[in-house]
């Protein structure tokens, strides 16, 4: 018999296949999604069994205007609860909007939610269900739910009041065995990645628990497949004798992992496994998932289409590598919104992605939103003069040179891009000198026209993400935050432009980076 089990992960909120930005009938989102999957299903010989393995409920321009309070949660859920998933996983971004609103989701959805590593205070599991074990064609399929144990460095402090996030692989060692006592297959859900090289073992970034998922494979015997999400990686591979998939990013393909059994002296044995991707390239909207959301998506692309403020001069991006190293008046802008909002003479942000098209000689929320695309609030840090510097050290470690040109470092592009960990700061006059070694970079470092000595204490502002350490800034920490801008950063960003209804596309050149 062959049992096939479909993933997708990481949809964040994307159902029309579209970027926001203009672009329509994308090979993305979950009205295709739900196409592919009723055609997987069809053709397959023997059981189905879907996953879906998180991050679904925040991430796209929708998903925002629901949790802004437009309607409901499950106004975004309702999309899944049509797709028919035999389980569903929590993603590290489920809780981006909070508790309540994540519990709200987790109430809306049909089928089993599970999160064996996320624990209450007595040591339980929080969302209530480890595993759940679902029978197939005569077959008992134990799943077992996770989800990186990394979240405490991401969110506030006060989200997470109450939870405690424990490592994967030592769960996955309490519930294996125990599993595989009660059921024919045991297969692991993981809403995380891989920190080793899947070939060769060797580490393919700084190894802080964030992704486990090699790690699990190498120490827990026993899982039949694992399914995993959260690093946006297209993988269908075999890795330690386990076929594992990762299915990419928005819902631009479905993993697939198809096991052959048989039954030996009354034991299911898998004699065979196979991973595959499935592409929507080619693949059609299905009419029932985009009726679900149309009213809210028309309401959205009114809202998207407001005019907010407009620029004097160009503030559009063309090179996005060229507006790391010379700034930028995207960056410059952001910079400034931060700094006007929270009161800090020094601010740092970063360009999240390359996609993002910088402003026109209007701009919309469309705008805001398509180029800020994390939900992020602010925070206050007061840092020594030392910690700066050991930051921008560590924004500088993102930059490489190649053939005698300055790129961005290779080794934050893969296995996952981290743009959005490169920072730009304002208030401050510094030079990256990429001649000098990682660590000894920044050979030029001001404040108001005076050295920044290593004792001084300064206020920066950043994202709520950055100044509780998150992208391995250790220097930082949720101890140094002095105080928190409880608004969203759109917001903030169209507030300053009701402030500022024409802004200049001007640059102040505070920061170079050189060769």
């Amino acid at each position: 018999m062959k049992i096939t089990f479909l993933e997708t992960s990481d949809m964040h909120g994307y159902v029309y296949p579209t970027n926001f930005a203009g672009e329509q009938d994308l090979a993305f989102g979950a009205a295709k999604v739900a196409t592919k999957l009723k055609e997987i299903r069809a053709q397959a010989k023997g059981p189905v069994f879907t996953i879906e393995n998180g991050d679904f409920i925040q991430g796209s321009p929708l998903s925002y205007y629901i949790a802004q309070g437009a309607r409901p949660v499950t106004a975004l859920t309702k999309v899944i609860n049509q797709m028919n998933y035999d389980v569903q996983m929590i993603g590290n971004h489920e809780f981006n909007y909070g508790l309540d609103y994540l519990q709200a989701a987790i109430a809306s959805y049909q089928a089993p939610v599970l999160a064996a590593n996320v624990l209450n205070e007595a040591g339980e599991p929080y969302f209530g269900k480890a595993y759940t074990i679902i029978e197939k064609a005569g077959i008992n399929i134990a799943v077992l739910g996770l989800v990186t144990q990394y979240i405490p460095h991401w969110e506030k402090p006060d989200t997470l009041k109450g939870l405690t996030f424990q490592s994967i692989v030592e769960t996955a060692k309490k519930y294996v065995p125990l599993l595989r006592q009660q059921a024919d297959l045991v297969v692991v859900s993981y809403h995380g990645g891989f920190e080793r090289d899947l070939k060769a073992g060797e580490p393919t970034e700084a190894l802080t628990g964030e992704n486990e998922g090699y790690q699990l494979l190498q120490e827990v015997p026993g899982i039949d497949a694992l399914f995993t999400g959260h690093q946006h990686r297209v993988i269908a591979d075999t890795v330690k004798g386990v076929p594992v998939v990762q299915p990419g990013y928005r819902g631009n393909y479905i993993g697939e992992i198809q096991l052959t059994i048989e039954k030996e002296a009354g034991k299911v044995v898998v004699t065979d496994s196979q991973a595959t991707l499935h592409s929507l390239e080619e693949v059609a909207t299905d009419p029932q998932i985009l009726a679900t959301v149309a009213a809210v998506e028309a309401e959205l692309e009114a809202w998207l289409d407001q005019p907010l403020g407009q620029v004097e001069g160009d503030m559009g991006i063309n090179d996005p590598m060229q507006a790391r190293l010379v700034e930028h008046p995207y960056v410059e802008f952001i910079n400034r919104v931060q700094m006007a909002a929270s009161g800090a003479p020094i601010s740092g942000t970063a360009l999240f992605n390359n996609e993002g098209k910088g402003f026109g000689p209007t701009i919309t929320m469309r705008d805001v939103i398509t180029n800020y695309i994390y939900p992020n609030t602010l925070a206050v840090i007061k840092v020594s003069g030392a910690d700066l510097r050991s930051a921008l050290e560590q924004s500088a470690d993102h930059l490489a040179v190649e053939a005698g040109k300055i790129v961005f470092n290779p080794n934050y592009i893969k296995p996952k891009p981290q743009y959005y960990n490169y920072d730009m700061y304002e208030g401050i006059e510094y030079t990256i000198d990429m001649k000098q070694p990682a660590g000894q970079r920044i050979t030029h470092l001001t404040f108001q026209g005076q050295p920044i000595t290593p004792e001084q204490e300064l206020e920066v502002v950043t994202n709520q993400y950055r100044a509780i350490g998150g992208g391995n800034y250790a220097m930082f920490g949720v101890e140094k935050i002095v105080r928190e801008i409880q608004v969203d950063m759109t917001e903030l960003i169209a507030n300053y432009l009701k402030e500022h209804p024409v802004i200049q596309a001007e640059t102040n050149q505070n920061f170079q980076v050189v060769l």
